[in-house]
Order: structure tokens, then sequence, then C-alpha cells
């Protein structure tokens, strides 16, 4: 059988080095609750010695009952010259009450001579003293190499003799750390196997991601023997980030065949991603590998057509294997199998000999011409396909005319839009007035349809995106506009173009409005 592989999350301590990064003690408590379900083997929590925010976490975190993870408190070893039983910040890791305990170490001679500035002989000393009182509080030890690779370029006999220092002092585990993030695949599994072959004690692999192999690295590690990879959430962390845990645990599972978390919790994978990002208040990346939104999508229409007949034809796995879904995108690539399985994905129904497909794909190709794009606005795409389909059918509302104006003295100006619109045979004519052009429009409509249709009550505007398409024609060029809304259990996107950026936003706003006339019909 092949070799299990632990999984070692440091999200709540590396991952906030991250610019831009910063949790909560209520956050990383959420995150560590998340991550303990998911069923990863450690979760670093923080430096205990650092800030009262990571203190507080390891005494929040001692009153839990975790089911599946180990708490770890992060530190360093004694300072140089201080007795270990002396060292306030050795005494914290013993103080956060957490069964494991894990501390970095200086490998490379560089760090030992001009960073901290003492002895090759002092350092050994302060591995394994710290490692011992660690283990004497009946803790499990690991002991993460700082810059294990570069030391070991330098002087690989040294290197050995750091890392030999803490297994010798009872250290369950010895992490080489490829610090500076600057190593490659080959000189990582080399190192790595000399490290085996030299030590008695279980070794793992922690890598950053300076020149995007933080995760190759990792899993050449692996494929050397390391038994333990370390690494963040979404890769977050300082500089370019650490290796991205949610892209090796797949590699790990499917593609290596290693036993590293239940497979039940392969599918959970997106979920885990985007609950990260969510908590962190990041974006999160639409091509992600593995749980990107993008990392299922298929635009070109000979690529399509592959996937209608054999999906594996253009994908590696299952998106539904990792909690993901596949998408199909529509523009002015798109064939004929992009519209049926895009319509289908959509709830209306459309096969390869219905008579109103080449008049669908001819229509949207001549607007994506114009400057529409439908790839982000799905429900104007879902309009436009059941307009043609159901030829030309009774519209819910129309809006014959509309004025918006900007009226106030100095910086204080108000918007004010009044639409005629008209309900069957019936018209309203309102005025609303709103913080700009697009607000004012929306209310406005709102007011005219409000004793019509009771349910848009609930409908509001959650994003507005605007693009200049033809820069080079200066003012006369085309806008496109992106709007988001949603009912407060779904959203949906809508596009709008024109010359004149107020036309292009309310037939975004018209488009966002039928949409959810005719969800709520059906």
């Amino acid at each position: 059988m092949k070799k299990a592989v632990e999984i070692y999350d440091t999200t709540l301590r590396d991952g906030t080095q991250g610019e831009g990064i910063n949790f909560s003690v209520a956050d990383k408590l959420r995150i560590a609750e998340k991550l303990d379900a998911f069923g990863v083997h450690y979760i670093e929590g923080g430096w205990p010695g650092s800030n009262p925010k990571d203190i507080e976490f390891f005494a929040q975190a001692a009153k839990r009952k975790w089911k599946n993870a180990q708490i770890a408190a992060f530190g360093s070893t004694r300072r140089k010259g201080v007795a270990v039983e002396e060292d306030s910040q050795v005494q914290l890791l013993i103080d956060a009450e957490t069964p494991v305990v894990t501390i970095f170490g200086k490998t490379w001679l560089l760090h030992v001579k001009e960073v901290i500035r003492t002895t090759p002989t002092e350092n050994l000393g302060m591995i394994g003293d710290t490692v011992k009182f660690l283990k004497e509080h009946g803790k499990t030890v690991i002991y993460d190499a700082e810059h294990a690779f570069d030391g070991y370029k330098d002087d690989p006999e040294y290197a050995l003799a750091t890392w030999r220092a803490a297994e010798q002092a009872g250290a369950d585990w010895v992490v080489l750390c490829d610090t500076n993030g600057g190593c490659l695949p080959s000189e990582v599994a080399a190192i790595t196997k000399a490290a085996i072959n030299s030590l008695s004690c279980k070794v793992g692999i922690h890598t950053h991601n300076d020149i995007e192999l933080a995760v190759a690295n990792s899993i050449a590690a692996v494929e050397v023997g390391a038994g333990q990879v370390q690494g963040t959430v979404n890769g977050f962390g300082e500089r370019t980030g650490n290796c991205n845990l949610i892209s090796v645990i797949p590699a790990l599972h499917f593609k290596m065949g290693r036993k590293c978390l239940p497979a039940k919790s392969m599918g959970k994978l997106t979920e885990v991603s985007q609950f990260v990002d969510e908590i962190a208040n990041q974006r999160h990346n639409a091509r992600q590998p593995w749980v990107g939104t993008s990392t299922f999508a298929h635009k070109g229409g000979m690529h399509v057509n592959a996937v209608q007949k054999v999906a594996h034809s253009f994908e590696h796995i299952d998106p539904s294997k990792v909690g993901n879904n596949r998408r199909v995108l529509i523009s002015d690539l798109a064939g004929r199998s992009n519209i049926v399985m895009k319509a289908k994905e959509l709830g209306l129904k459309l096969t390869n000999d219905t008579p109103e497909l080449a008049t669908i794909l001819a229509r949207i190709k001549e607007l994506e011409h114009e400057g529409y794009e439908y790839e982000a606005a799905e429900a104007s795409l879902s309009l436009l396909i059941r307009g043609i389909l159901e030829h030309n059918p009774e519209l819910l509302f129309s809006v014959e005319s509309y004025h918006v104006s900007m009226r106030g003295n100095g910086n204080k100006g108000v918007c004010e839009a009044n639409v005629k619109v008209r309900v069957g045979d019936k018209v309203a004519h309102t005025v609303a007035e709103g913080d700009g052009p697009v607000n004012a429009l929306d209310g406005a409509l709102r007011l005219a349809l409000a004793q019509h249709y009771q349910q848009l009550a609930n409908v509001t505007l959650t994003d507005f995106k605007v693009r200049i398409i033809e820069s080079s024609s200066g003012t006369a060029a085309k806008t496109r506009v992106l709007i988001e809304s949603s009912d407060g259990k779904t959203s949906w996107s809508t596009v709008g173009v024109s010359e004149n950026i107020i036309e292009a936003s309310l037939k975004a706003l018209v488009d966002s409005l039928e949409y959810a006339l005719l969800r709520k019909r059906k």
C-alpha cells in the first residue's frame, strides 16, 4: 500500500502573514472548526508568543472538542544564551495547552552567523534543548527546519547536523522548509531523500510559492517519502503565498492514490475553499485549479461538442468529485453544442434538432459583435433564448419612455428619474430620486411595477459594473453594463450595451426585473 500523507494546515498562522489577510479570534475558531470537519490532521492556531489574539484563540480552542485535528501552537527555539526553562516564549508554548507544538530553528549558516548572530554549536543546542524540554512536557513536537534547502545547498553537513539535533532530542517530525520559495522540484526531491535516508524520525515538507512551484515541490517531496505536507487554504501566505492545500490534497488523493483526508471530504473541497475566502473577505479566484468557477468552464465550440459527447475528453476529473460544477460559456466562439448544453443548464428545452437553434446561435454572435457578453450575464442569455424559442412572447412589461436628470447645488446633487411603463393595457408614470442615475432608474421602475408585481419588493441590485468597449471612439464609445441582482436566496446577472451609459444600464435593469418575474412565475 502507498504511504499515507498527513495534512498540516497553517492558514491561521502562516496564512495570516499574507498581505490583506487578517482574522479575528472568532474567524479563526470558525475556520478551525471547518478544517476539523474537513479532516485535516493538524491545525496550527498561531504563535502565542507574538500577540494577545493568538493567546485568546488557544484559550478558546482548549475548551472545544476536536473530532479529527490536533491543534498546534507555533514558536521558535530558545533564544541564544538563555536557558530553555527561562525562555518566556517557550513557556507560552506550554501554556497554550495544545497537544502539538511546532517550533522552527535555523538550518542555514548564513542565518546562524549573520541573522541571529550566534555560533553553529550554540544553534544546535538551541534546537536540541527546546525539543527536549517540550517532549518532557508531553508534547508532540514538530521541528520546522527553516531554510532547509538553501542551508543544505550551502553546507550539507551542517544542515544534517541541525536536523539530527532535533531528532536526537525526540522530535516526532522534522519538516523541511523551502522558506525562500525558490527551489526546483528536482532539488526538493534530492534533499528530502537525503534527509529521509539520514533520519529515523518522520520527515515532512513546507513550501512557499515564490516561483509558482510550491505545490509541485510538495508533491516531489511526497514522491520520495515525505509523510506530511504543510500548507494553507487557497495558498494564503507571505509574499506570493504558501503551498495551496486546496490543490495538493486532491492531487495526492486522485492523482497519486495517497490517503490524506477521508474520501468523503473530497466533495467538500470547493466549499472549504470558498468558505475561507469569504471569512478572509477575499474574492474567490475563478481560475484556481480544482475549485474555481472557471476550472471546468468550456467555451470553444469544438471543445464543448466533445464534452457533450464524452465529458472526460476535455476534463481531467469529474468536477462533482471536488464539489465543483461544469459550465458552458457562450460567446462569439460558441458552437451549437455550447447553446444546447447552456440551455439545458438554464432549464430551457433545446436540442440539436430544435429549428430555432441556428437563429439563437446567429443572434448571440451578432450581439457579441455589438459588445454584449453573456459569460457573466446568464439571466440575459436565458431571456434571449426564451424569446426566440417562444417566437416573441408577450412582454410582462415595457418601458415606453424615460428621463434622468441631476438637480442640486455644489457637491450635493440628487439624481431624478421618471419612467413611463406599460403593463398590459395599463400605463404608469413614476418619478424617483437616487444616489445616481441607475439607483434612480431602479427606484422609478419599481414604483411603476409595484402595484402589478409585489414579488419585486424582495429583489435588490447587489453589484454594478461598467466597461468601455471601444475606448478609441472617445465619448462615442460603447459601454457595457453588468448588473447583479438577488432575491435573498439566489442571484443572477444581466447585461446592457449602448453608446449611452444610462440606456445600457436601463437595458440591464429591465432584463433583471423581467428575469425575476419569470423565475417567480415558474
